[in-house]
């Protein structure tokens, strides 16, 4: 099965599974072919990260390169594909990582790759070796009630040598539920109305089943349905407030990103 087609098996899994997700009160019309988002060809999309106290950490730049469609089998349901290159930079502009990422728009729910939730330092101690990425994708509904639970989603990541299999890291966001509906949120790219979110976001590397290292966070997002998301505030265990992910920049540049080293990639379907 192909990536592309495996994304859409498990959108279909994904919208058959949270109902209550979306808002019966406010409906929203879907329109056939829309992009994620609103994403459009070549647009850069940008967000600054920073600590508790305001002070830039990185940046990370996502841009779109390409749209796939694919129809169901019975030719009534279109998916849209977006392709992004993103680049992470740190605090003096040296990149940091590279990656492709997925996001898919259908009826009336936009899916961001589970890839992006990755923290990537936790993969620093295994170079030279294999990675097999397993994501999950996350659903954003167009319209969503406030009390609804989303699925999880998220990224696991299978590390191995040419002979055996040394450890499993994972990403996962859990326990979704939508705590506000639309209010103002702004930011250097302008101001949106947004849905709060509030997760559990867990990373851990399993070495054996007996042997796994965990760390969690809080986590709160800020995300428009025409937008995606705006402002995402990342919270330790005590309730203390860490970083932030702010979006600063939404525009059709030209500016390049480097291409991605190439992945092994599986998606995980339920």
């Amino acid at each position: 099965m192909s990536l592309h087609s495996s994304f859409l098996g498990f959108a279909s899994v994904l919208l058959l599974a949270a109902p209550a997700a979306i808002a019966q009160d406010q409906p929203t019309q879907p329109v056939e072919g829309a992009r994620p988002f609103g994403l459009t060809d070549r647009m850069e999309v940008v967000y600054q990260l920073q600590d508790a106290k305001g002070k830039p950490l990185g940046v990370i730049r996502n841009r779109v390169v390409n749209f796939g469609t694919e129809q169901n089998k019975k030719q009534t349901i279109t998916t849209t594909t977006a392709l992004l290159k993103s680049g992470s930079y740190d605090a003096k502009n040296k990149l940091v990582n590279l990656q492709d990422l997925r996001y898919m728009c259908r009826q009336d729910t936009c899916f961001t790759d589970g890839s992006s939730e990755l923290d990537q330092e936790s993969l620093r101690s295994f170079r030279d070796r294999r990675f097999s990425y397993e994501p999950v994708p996350l659903a954003w509904p167009n319209t969503a009630t406030v009390g609804s639970i989303l699925p999880s989603g998220g990224v696991t990541v299978q590390v191995s040598s040419t002979a055996v299999d040394i450890a499993r890291v994972y990403t996962t966001v859990k326990n979704r539920k939508v705590v506000s509906g639309l209010e103002t949120v702004t930011t250097p790219a302008g101001s949106f109305q947004c849905y709060k979110v509030e997760s559990e976001r867990e990373s851990g590397t399993a070495a054996r089943a007996d042997l796994v290292l965990r760390n969690g966070q809080r986590v709160v997002d800020y995300y428009s349905p025409e937008v995606g998301l705006v402002k995402t505030e990342y919270y330790d265990k005590k309730g203390k407030l860490e970083h932030v992910r702010l979006l600063i920049m939404r525009h059709g540049s030209s500016a390049e990103v480097t291409e991605p080293l190439k992945q092994k990639v599986k998606t995980k379907i339920k």
